[in-house]
């Protein structure tokens, strides 16, 4: 309640100094302004009612005390010039105040557009965040399609290391491969039997010499085999 009552007697305050301003000292120095400029005093001269504004005063009276100290050319040049400069401040007010509004406006459609630049970049980003699993079965999968023998063993060979890799991921451990796969709960691993032939048909590779033929047509299969126990476990697309 005391910081309230502090803030009222603060904005009160501030409205006092405001209306000494406005009608204390603006008077005083228009009136000086006209004094000056008068052809009816003489250089020094001062008018015995031209005395200081001590209290604040209405705006009927300031015309009053103005027309009565004024001669009636340098008082009409007052009105009219100040009729002038109030429309002329009221013009450049609106101007300004429309300008304003205009930059805010441009201000929050700049910001909105960033906004959505920001984000469709965030997306586009997500989007090409593709997994090192993908990128690897995707070499995988390109070794495969090739003529090169060479290139499906190697393919095959890769697959088991991710296959090794997936089952790490799930919790499986053991010495060897085969040692993670027979502690695999099939309740939790559909794909388990395919795992196994397809890590058979692995062992059968690593154990045969590069002069051995291998058939294209199981090497799809065992390809095939890995990629279906992967997608199990969403580890390739």
């Amino acid at each position: 309640m005391y910081s309230g009552l502090t803030a009222a007697g603060g904005i009160k305050a501030g409205f006092s100094s405001l209306g000494i301003f406005v009608f204390q000292w603006v008077p005083s120095i228009m009136l000086s302004l006209s004094t000056a400029g008068s052809a009816g005093f003489a250089a020094g001269s001062t008018s015995s009612t031209a005395g200081p504004i001590t209290s604040a005063v209405t705006i009927p009276q300031i015309k009053i005390y103005l027309q009565d100290i004024s001669p009636s050319p340098i008082y009409q040049h007052f009105i009219t010039d100040w009729g002038l400069f109030a429309a002329l401040s009221l013009f450049i007010s609106l101007l300004l105040l429309a300008l304003l509004v205009y930059c805010v406006m441009r201000l929050r459609q700049v910001r909105h557009f960033e906004h959505e630049r920001f984000e469709a970049a965030s997306a586009t980003v997500v989007a090409h965040d593709i997994p090192r699993t993908h990128l690897r079965w995707e070499r995988v999968l390109t070794e495969v399609t090739s003529d090169n023998e060479q290139n499906w063993r190697m393919a095959i060979l890769e697959a088991d290391i991710m296959l090794g890799e997936l089952l790490d991921t799930l919790g499986y451990r053991g010495e060897t491969m085969a040692d993670k796969m027979r502690a695999v709960d099939r309740a939790d691993f559909n794909t388990i039997d395919l795992a196994w032939e397809a890590h058979r048909m692995r062992n059968r590779i690593a154990h045969e010499t590069s002069e051995t033929a291998l058939n294209p047509r199981d090497v799809r299969h065992t390809i095939d085999l890995y990629q279906r126990v992967f997608r199990e476990f969403n580890f390739v697309a």
